[in-house]
């Protein structure tokens, strides 16, 4: 007796369809799993044989041989458990097989026949549209998420006595339908606002600045001078959230077993802010099977490291890749998986080891050297992949006192929209977004200064000593701030304001 089930297993942030196969055969009584199954695949056999028996079916007490095809993909987790024990109801016609090509079956079973729920759900329910699928069969505390996906039916059951009903067609389990555009607008609040933030207006300008072309941005100030509350505002100024980004972040925190079940699609920008003492696998990603770190989960949002030179310096080293390319491949003996990274990384650190040194303060015992020390921490690498530098002083009383609001992030994020349209629409038929991703090429096409803005150039890099890729990055910027301006020329003001965010670069004397 022989029959298959359709099911589906995780591929890095994507799902790939598994055919399970039984195989009931006369011989002593075995239940053998094959496929590369792990460990919690292999222990499935105890929780079926516990299921079936409790939901009031009878187990074959024969040869059962379980295959999770194709064979050279490993198979990992209990969301194979509904599929292995319909395939075997299948076998032993209790389950008519006429529907089983038609669904794709996830779940996991307790020993009393209930399913639970388990990861990567919306990444299943996209593998069923793009395979033209009647639909999927999930547990019911992920159908939500499921049906994010528009197409398909996405049936969410309970139990696996409603799954053998629905399948032999003597129960109707209406599909779990979802209204997409209010749930976008729901998930797309931000409890964080800019109008909070007393003083710091240099600051917030930067801010804008860098959300306007998606540049890395690096803070400099004392402690208790707001870099942090200034951080966890810029995914409030952001661009809106399209909907393949939306699902394209959720897959990755489904995968990960991140996503909340009342929050079935991820419509806000992430921010994602480690500790220092993170490692480097927690970081990019990694482990036996390898799984996104903190530079995927902070994918289309913001990524946060606040004590910059506190962090392990090797730990550091690997965010090159991500910030250069976008993505992240994390490669084993086993497998190769490569996980989307497209974030902007924004960074803040003391301006000395005690953070005292500040432009009036007396307070502060560094010397040079030790300053020195502390800052370079900070491989000349990283630092080049980080366009603005700013420094963010202490907050001064009268600005503290202040009871007036300051402009709202709604505000804020009008101006930045328009700036991201203007770029969007100037790389139109590219890979590049926004002005931070430019290439050389576009560099020389976009971003070709007036004859006082080369005056300018030509003056600071002699005196401050800029370096070619500061120069690269003083072109990108000011491009930011004219767009912002809504003028296609850079002017010499826009060098100006440009040059006054690549503080480290500066020669010290």
């Amino acid at each position: 007796m022989l029959a298959k089930a359709l099911s589906s297993a995780l591929f890095g942030i994507d799902a790939i369809l598994v055919d399970v196969e039984v195989d009931i055969a006369q011989g002593l009584p075995q239940f053998a799993t094959v496929g590369l199954p792990d460990g919690a695949v292999k222990e499935s056999k105890d929780r079926v044989k516990s299921a079936l028996k409790n939901s009031g079916y009878d187990f074959p007490n024969r040869k059962i041989t379980v295959n999770l095809a194709p064979a050279d993909i490993k198979k990992e987790g209990a969301a194979f458990d509904l599929p292995i024990s319909i395939g075997i109801l299948a076998a032993t016609d209790v389950v008519k097989k006429a529907r089983l090509k038609d669904y794709i079956l996830i779940g996991e079973l307790s020993l009393d026949g209930r399913i639970k729920p388990v990861r990567g759900c919306l990444s299943v329910a996209v593998a069923a549209k793009r395979g033209g699928f009647s639909g999927v069969i999930v547990p019911l505390e992920n159908a939500c998420e499921g049906a994010v996906v528009e197409g398909i039916e996405v049936i969410g059951v309970s139990e696996l006595a409603e799954v053998v009903e629905f399948l032999n067609g003597e129960r109707a389990i209406p599909p779990h339908r979802l209204d997409i555009h209010e749930l976008f607008q729901q998930n797309a609040d931000y409890c964080d606002d800019f109008s909070e933030v007393k003083g710091q207006e240099h600051a917030k300008r930067a801010l804008e600045v860098a959300a306007s072309g998606g540049h890395n941005i690096l803070m400099i100030g004392p402690p208790g001078s707001g870099k942090t509350m200034l951080a966890r505002r810029i995914p409030s100024i952001l661009p809106t959230m399209s909907f393949d980004e939306a699902i394209e972040t959720t897959k990755i925190y489904s995968v990960m077993g991140l996503l909340e079940r009342e929050k079935a699609l991820i419509a806000s920008r992430p921010f994602r802010s480690p500790h220092h003492t993170i490692s480097d696998i927690g970081l990019i990603g990694g482990g036996n099977t390898p799984k996104p770190g903190e530079v995927s989960l902070s994918h289309n949002g913001v990524l946060f490291l606040d004590e910059l030179p506190e962090f392990k310096k090797h730990v550091l080293e690997v965010l090159r890749q991500p910030l250069e390319d976008g993505r992240v491949t994390i490669s084993r003996a086993l497998t190769s998986m490569t996980y989307p990274s497209r974030f902007m990384l924004v960074a803040a650190l003391n301006p000395c080891a005690c953070g005292k040194s500040t432009e009036n303060s007396e307070a502060c015992t560094c010397t040079p050297r030790e300053v020195h020390k502390y800052r370079s921490r900070i491989s000349g690498p990283l630092l080049d992949r980080i366009d603005i530098h700013i420094e963010v002083p202490a907050v001064k009383y009268r600005d503290l006192a202040d009871r007036a609001e300051g402009e709202s992030s709604a505000d804020i994020a009008k101006r930045v929209e328009t700036a991201r349209d203007i770029q969007l629409e100037r790389f139109k038929g590219t890979k590049v977004h926004c002005n931070a991703q430019m290439a050389p090429r576009q560099i020389r096409k976009f971003c070709e200064p007036d004859a006082g803005g080369h005056r300018l150039l030509e003056v600071v890099t002699e005196k401050l000593g800029f370096s070619a890729r500061a120069y690269t990055r003083i072109l990108k910027v000011a491009r930011t701030i004219a767009d912002l301006e809504g003028t296609e020329a850079i002017r010499e003001q826009h060098i100006a304001e440009a040059i006054q965010y690549r503080s480290l670069d500066r020669k010290t004397a």
